[in-house]
């Protein structure tokens, strides 16, 4: 994995946040200092009008900083684009927005601390979740244990949602981890594939993913010949791309986080393997990312699943459509291109946003009975949202991707959102 690269990328991201920073604290908005120990500030809106405090963590440094930060620039960008507007409505009555962030470093430990200081000493009206489910999970049980509704942008690990109903988590720009693979295991049975490896992080993210694989194919009576996790932090897949090449398989699907996917993807060029079908989650995620550390010839003709920027929706009725938030975000950070994590910042403004238009107060089941209220009604740039009383999204199915080397990712599955037809078996370099 050249981290080099890697680190080159974060940095640009850091640039950008920093930039989008000061352009939320113009606006009336806060966001705390990046450091050890972040601190809160305080600004003024210079009128009379209500405030209400949004609160969330990034992760400024650390493993997963690189979904992170875009994450947060689009929640940001949300910030910005409401104020401008006048602030958001609750029962008739429109509040300016204060966001108050810290940084937990990519740490789940630190990530449990702030979060209790964002409910604890800033009180904030809305929570928000860092990326993923590893940063998500300390505030589920959190956000419980003070009662206070969790707006969880893309934290989609089954088993948030597994325990019966809450009314305390709602995952807003995502469906669950285990609802992701549904359209791919329907690509791989139509495409007649029988021989199927799947290597996947041992974390609820990735091992929803996996199960619900093996489950989707094996009822149709498919049994994977190679089901194998391994340790989060993995960086090194060479031996088990040799054990998985002797077992001669039609798909290989390596479920992990981009680190994961950039070592996978750059041992499997090194070792000189190739398989007919590569599947790994975040590359269509995280674009340029994966341009630069794995390349156009490390990519060519792997799967992915499809999430803006690939996936374009505009057909929307509530916030921007694809098209117009990508000029305007793009405009707003300096010309810099956008991915997955920028949109789904920016949808889970929206849903706060709309849930708060229908909530009666800002008491905080008001606020998610304002939430259940939209779904099945709501349609963003994500997607149709779909909510059940656990608080998962049903809706935003995931289509797939592949790579194609003069025309990077497009959306090849299902037939009613593919703009071309897939390349299967993929050609060897």
């Amino acid at each position: 994995m050249p981290l080099s690269l890697l680190s080159r990328q974060r940095s640009r991201r850091s640039r950008r946040w920093l930039r989008s920073t000061v352009a939320v604290v113009a606006v009336g908005a806060l966001a705390a200092a990046c450091g050890s120990s972040a601190k809160k500030g305080s600004t003024s809106t210079g009128s009379s009008q209500s405030t209400l405090t949004v609160g969330t963590l990034y992760a400024g440094s650390g493993d997963y900083s690189a979904s992170s930060l875009p994450e947060y620039e689009g929640l940001q960008f949300w910030v910005n684009q409401v104020n401008g507007q006048g602030g958001v409505t609750i029962a008739g009555k429109k509040y300016h927005v204060k966001l108050v962030a810290y940084n937990d470093q990519s740490d789940p430990t630190t990530a449990a601390t702030l979060y209790n200081q964002l409910l604890t000493q800033n009180k904030v009206d809305v929570f928000v979740a860092d990326f993923g489910s590893v940063l998500t999970a300390p505030a589920i049980t959190i956000a419980k244990e003070h009662h206070q509704v969790l707006f969880d942008p893309t934290g989609s690990g089954a088993v948030f949602f597994s325990n019966g109903a809450n009314p305390y988590v709602l995952l807003t720009s995502l469906p669950t981890s285990a609802v992701w693979p549904n359209v791919a295991v329907d690509f791989l049975l139509s495409e007649h594939v029988t021989k199927v490896a799947i290597i996947y992080g041992t974390n609820d993210f990735d091992g929803s993913q996996a199960a619900t694989i093996k489950k989707g194919l094996e009822a149709k009576g498919v049994t994977p010949l190679y089901y194998q996790g391994v340790d989060s932090k993995t960086s090194d897949y060479g031996t088990i791309i040799q054990t998985v090449k002797d077992k001669s398989p039609q798909a290989v699907i390596e479920l992990g986080y981009e680190n994961n996917d950039i070592a996978f993807l750059n041992d499997l060029r090194s070792a000189g393997v190739h398989f007919p079908f590569v599947l790994t989650p975040f590359p269509a995620q995280l674009p340029d990312l994966f341009a630069k550390d794995v390349g156009t010839a490390g990519l060519a003709y792997t799967f992915a699943y499809g999430v803006p920027p690939v996936l374009q929706i505009n057909n929307v009725n509530y916030g921007m459509g694809f098209t117009a938030f990508s000029k305007a975000f793009s405009a707003a950070h300096g010309g810099a291109t956008l991915n997955f994590l920028d949109v789904a910042g920016y949808n889970a403004g929206l849903v706060i946003q709309d849930s708060l238009a229908h909530a009666k107060s800002t008491k905080q089941l008001d606020i998610r009975a304002g939430a259940a209220a939209l779904s099945g009604k709501l349609r963003t740039l994500m997607g149709s949202f779909v909510i059940d009383d656990t608080g998962e999204q049903l809706g935003e199915l995931l289509p797939v991707a592949q790579y194609f080397p003069n025309g990077g990712f497009k959306i090849v599955y299902p037939a009613d959102q593919a703009t071309t037809k897939p390349v299967y078996p993929a050609p060897a370099s």
